[in-house]
């Protein structure tokens, strides 16, 4: 049995991502965004930009699994508790789920004390969207679809990967979650169908979407149980979530409003450029804060289940082993 996933978890549970330390992804970030303005720079056109993206793209991603594989086996080669507590406070830093939670607090705080001035300047530091003239309702929107579709790219996605490298002793936790955290950024920065990112971004669009499908919907899965509503959630899924350009975000923003009982999705402005998005799931009841809470709680929850599972999978087969 490996420790290193429960300490991960509990280690993001009790810390998340420390203020002013440096993050995994903030190198990943750098090095996309160095990599980006040369093959724009030397890439003039889109036949070029495509391949390069394709670089990029896979560059990245292998060679982030790459370098994360050999600092663990040299950690480990140091010595086994070094080795432990590197791959800990790894895995740690590609769960989000503390994140999520002090990001959606943060803006509710703002809520709860009537300065809907700060919530919109709060709200702003964790979406894309335009927030200057969003009424409370629309706040709450905005909390609840970035917390719903960052559950499975900032959470359940990277447990699923470290799960499965868990299971792989030559690969290992580490490099396959860092492998799918490089992924997620490259999707984030590049992963745009505007201009200049259209066909550079395009790769690592195609290819964040690809392996973050079966995680998804293991995902939506194993919360449609644990909501207690699994023939809602399922039959509001098939209805609603193809309509979402993203395969995966719109099943993902789609489970959770099925669960709780409300709608999302409508209509968002970025930069000043009106934006309609599908409504999924039924309008049964508002968007509050107590919902924001009760879908985190579900995150939470979600990712224990496949911790404790993965737990009672690992004991018994090292128990039958011996």
């Amino acid at each position: 049995m490996n420790y290193s996933l429960l300490i991960a978890a509990y280690l993001d549970y009790l810390i998340g991502d420390p203020w002013g330390w440096l993050h995994p992804v903030q190198v990943m970030g750098w090095a996309i965004d160095r990599a980006t303005k040369i093959a724009l720079k030397y890439c003039p056109n889109p036949h070029s930009r495509r391949l390069a993206g394709v670089l990029l793209c896979w560059g990245t991603i292998l060679g982030t699994g790459g370098v994360s594989w050999l600092v663990i086996y040299a950690c480990q080669w140091l010595h086994p508790s070094v080795g432990i507590a590197i791959e800990s406070i790894a895995l740690a830093s590609c769960f989000a789920g503390k994140s999520l939670r002090q990001a959606a607090e943060d803006v509710l705080a703002a809520i709860a004390s009537e300065d809907l001035d700060l919530a919109r300047s709060k709200l702003k530091m964790y979406v894309g969207r335009d927030t200057d003239k969003l009424t409370i309702p629309e706040i709450n929107r905005a909390i609840l679809e970035t917390v719903t579709e960052n559950a499975i790219d900032g959470v359940m996605a990277p447990l699923f990967y470290a799960i499965v490298g868990m299971f792989i002793p030559v690969v290992g936790a580490v490099p396959l979650a860092m492998a799918y955290k490089a992924a997620s950024t490259l999707d984030s920065m590049v992963g745009y169908r505007r201009e200049p990112y259209a066909d550079i971004g395009w790769c690592s669009a195609k290819s964040e979407d690809i392996i973050t499908w079966l995680p998804c919907r293991l995902a939506v899965l194993s919360l449609s149980l644990i909501s207690g509503k699994p023939l809602t959630v399922w039959r509001l899924c098939w209805r609603d979530a193809s309509q979402d350009l993203s395969p995966n975000s719109g099943w993902s923003e789609c489970s959770y409003a099925a669960a709780l009982g409300v709608q999302v999705g409508g209509i968002n402005y970025y930069q000043g450029q009106i934006q309609s998005k599908p409504l999924l799931g039924d309008d049964l009841q508002p968007i509050s804060s107590a919902i924001i809470e009760q879908a985190l709680n579900l995150t939470r929850n979600n990712f224990l289940l496949w911790l404790g599972l993965t737990t009672i999978y690992s004991l018994c087969a090292t128990f039958l082993s011996k």
